[in-house]
């Protein structure tokens, strides 16, 4: 009984000298934080989607504390939450233009054919190692959904294996942006409303073999609204640096023989009213 009450107290003693060592060195190492750390890091959304480059919002705090980024480059925060952050701190707030992601792509399992009986994992990356992945187009959308998975404000659907974007719900982290193996998706400015849903830079011809939707360079677009459209080779895509940019009224000039191009809220009507299927 005395050798347990003796090693209890040796024991409790050791805990309490061990104790004040480590009180005293966390005192002595201890790295003072900014208060405005925790500030900015309140006003921020909380998303933590790596839209600024940074691993969190709390990183991204820290770097705009040090002067490394201003509070604009957040691409989820509100105007006003970057005008409180920037008048919190007393810098500018750098703003920039809003972005919005689009997928150059139409092919979906109605439009395109088929390349192989894919039933390996649902994941882009991985069917890009069997035989280049699903559709016969090997520049367009996989439509597996690792974007849709990445987003984090469910701002991509999969409809009949295509990946679409609602535009409402988009605020151009770009998170699925650098999830797509294939760079199918772009940052366009939020205010775009008609986009080119085409990324292969093939021949017309070679288009058509395998999507009825691709653009076939006719140039017929960049004819009808020279400054708002551009074609390089047999790509057209629109030019987002035109103002204005280009809708509805110019869509329809262009007159696109294979409508691949088209504004977003005709892409999605399209989409979700095709009847689903199989190209053969």
């Amino acid at each position: 009984m005395n050798d347990l009450i003796i090693a209890g107290i040796l024991m409790g003693g050791a805990g309490l000298v061990l104790g004040a060592v480590i009180g005293v060195f966390a005192k002595l190492f201890q790295v003072a934080t900014d208060p405005r750390i925790a500030l900015v890091t309140e006003l921020l959304p909380g998303a933590n989607c790596g839209g600024c480059g940074k691993a969190g919002c709390a990183d991204f705090a820290k770097s705009v504390v040090a002067g490394e980024n201003l509070p604009g480059k957040c691409p989820v925060s509100s105007r006003e939450q970057v005008a409180a952050i920037a008048l919190a701190l007393g810098v500018d707030a750098g703003g920039g233009f809003p972005k919005r992601a689009v997928v150059r792509c139409g092919g979906d399992f109605e439009q395109v054919t088929r390349h192989v009986n894919y039933n390996g994992v649902a994941d882009c990356a991985s069917a890009m190692l069997i035989a280049g992945g699903p559709k016969g187009c090997r520049y367009g959308c996989l439509g597996l959904g690792t974007c849709a998975r990445k987003c984090p404000f469910g701002a991509i659907e999969i409809i009949n294996n295509l990946a679409v974007v609602h535009e409402e719900l988009c605020v151009g982290c770009g998170t699925c942006v650098a999830a797509c193996p294939r760079g199918v998706i772009a940052l366009v400015p939020a205010n775009a409303a008609a986009h080119v849903y085409c990324n292969s830079p093939a021949r017309g011809a070679e288009k058509r073999q395998v999507c009825k939707v691709g653009c076939i360079g006719c140039r017929k677009c960049a004819k009808s609204s020279p400054d708002q459209f551009k074609v390089d080779g047999f790509l057209a895509s629109v030019n987002y640096e035109a103002d204005p940019l280009p809708g509805a009224a110019e869509v329809e000039a262009a007159a696109c023989p294979t409508d691949a191009l088209l504004t977003a809220e005709r892409h999605l009507f399209i989409e979700r009213n095709e009847p689903e299927g199989v190209a053969k």
